[in-house]
């Protein structure tokens, strides 16, 4: 069954069931009005039964029975506590007794109505106490109230069909207007399913739940187009730096395959070159993987001293860097996240700040308050490069003789966001670039700091 169909049956449900509701709660108090006008002549030819008594005679309303059970006026019998019934002169209808009845003669029960069917006529019957040990029942044909109540039954009943076909159409109506973003809702997805086409949008407007889901499938839509863009634009530009170094390599594999006689030293050098491409293919797919990886975390985050990752990586980038000085000052600093990424990002500030050093230069480390600030004093970055130093595969005009691959500042920047931060870099006044990453965590204590060089 479809959604539609549900909502159209469960609508028409809910007013067929207000609808029923409501016709019985009218037909009871139609029925209670009609009853009550009966009841007030029973009671009122039992006052004047009992009056005829007070007065020393047996009622008239005794002797005289109209047809038909009495009719308006009512039949009356007498019934004595021992069960004998004493019917009124010519009558041959005896009405029926229940324990009831006994009771009240006796007066151990008072007054009281009920119905019941008397020669196949469907009577209103009042019990009342005439004297001690008698009772009188007084019946009056209930045929008008009857047929009054079935032209009331038949009314009702067609209003509540009539009442439950409008709610059914009208919920046909509200169904198909009320769902028709849903129904766009699937044809885009539909549509998306079929052709990979991304750029699908649904037209969204109010601020209603559907509103606001169609809003939120184009937004997820919207998402999905960028990172597709995103990760195809990943694998076009790792395509275009693995092609340089693969080409170089092979090449020169080619050449030693050969087994030419090589000029002296041109075998050492082709090895050489071999080691250091194979190397700088290792460390663009590592660091390939890394951004791959996005901000899925592959350990579960914990507090890390920030102070402690910086001196581990300065040592780190020492070694590999020896022609550069680092000048740290590193305060105590605990962050929140994944101790492996926040080192790779520091790291990668470390080595791009040496690789921009002169020889001999100082770098100075700064660690506090969840940030890490790194200034280098090369020759800065050009106004024009700034906005994209972090950029996948950017490089500058500067860089493009140096080694590299372009995505280290980009995996810091990877690294920041995900840990709830960012990364900024900067020119400074009397030379050289200020890069500061700031990672949002646990709060930071900041106590006594160290300092070396």
């Amino acid at each position: 069954m479809t959604f539609r169909a549900r909502l159209v049956l469960l609508s028409a449900a809910a007013v067929a069931f207000a609808v029923v509701t409501a016709s019985a709660v009218v037909y009871v108090v139609v029925r209670h009005e009609l009853y009550a006008p009966i009841d007030n002549q029973l009671r009122g030819t039992a006052e004047n039964m009992l009056q005829d008594r007070q007065e020393g005679h047996l009622s008239r309303a005794f002797f005289f029975p109209q047809p038909e059970l009495g009719g308006a006026g009512g039949y009356p019998q007498i019934v004595q506590s021992n069960g004998n019934v004493i019917l009124p002169p010519g009558a041959q209808v005896k009405l029926p007794i229940d324990g009831g009845v006994t009771d009240v003669a006796s007066g151990a029960r008072g007054d009281y109505f009920r119905d019941a069917s008397v020669a196949g006529t469907h009577v209103r019957m009042l019990t009342f106490q005439y004297q001690p040990g008698a009772a009188v029942e007084i019946a009056r044909p209930l045929s008008e109230v009857d047929s009054a109540l079935g032209r009331i039954r038949w009314l009702l009943l067609a209003i509540a069909a009539t009442g439950i076909a409008v709610a059914a159409g009208l919920g046909l109506l509200v169904a198909r207007t009320a769902l028709a973003p849903v129904r766009r809702l699937t044809a885009a997805t539909e549509h998306v399913t079929e052709t990979g086409d991304l750029s699908e949008r649904i037209p969204a407007h109010g601020s209603d739940e559907l509103s606001r889901l169609a809003t939120s499938f184009n937004t997820m839509l919207a998402a999905l187009e960028e990172s597709t863009r995103a990760q195809r634009q990943l694998v076009a530009d790792a395509s275009h730096e693995l092609r340089t170094p693969l080409t170089s390599l092979r090449t020169n594999v080619e050449v030693l395959a050969a087994g030419r006689e090589l000029p002296p030293g041109e075998r050492e050098r082709l090895l050489h070159d071999v080691i250091e491409q194979t190397s700088e293919m290792t460390n663009l797919i590592a660091e390939l993987i890394e951004l791959a990886r996005g901000e899925q975390q592959v350990a579960e985050p914990e507090d890390v001293r920030l102070d402690i990752v910086a001196a581990q990586a300065v040592e780190r980038i020492r070694r590999d860097r020896p022609g550069v000085n680092f000048t740290t000052e590193l305060d105590e600093s605990v962050v929140h996240g994944v101790p492996s990424s926040i080192e790779r990002a520091v790291v990668n500030l470390l080595d791009n700040a040496a690789k921009w050093s002169p020889p001999g230069g100082e770098v100075d480390v700064r660690v506090a308050g969840g940030t890490v600030s790194v200034r280098d004093r090369g020759p800065g970055i050009a106004d024009e490069d700034l906005p994209f130093v972090f950029d996948r595969f950017y490089r500058a005009a500067a860089a493009r003789g140096m080694p590299g691959s372009g995505l280290g500042l980009a995996i810091v920047r990877q690294v920041a966001e995900s840990h709830g931060g960012a990364v900024t870099a900067e020119r400074v006044e009397d030379g050289g670039t200020l890069m500061t990453m700031r990672l949002n965590g646990s709060p930071n204590r900041s106590v006594n700091g160290s300092r070396d060089s």
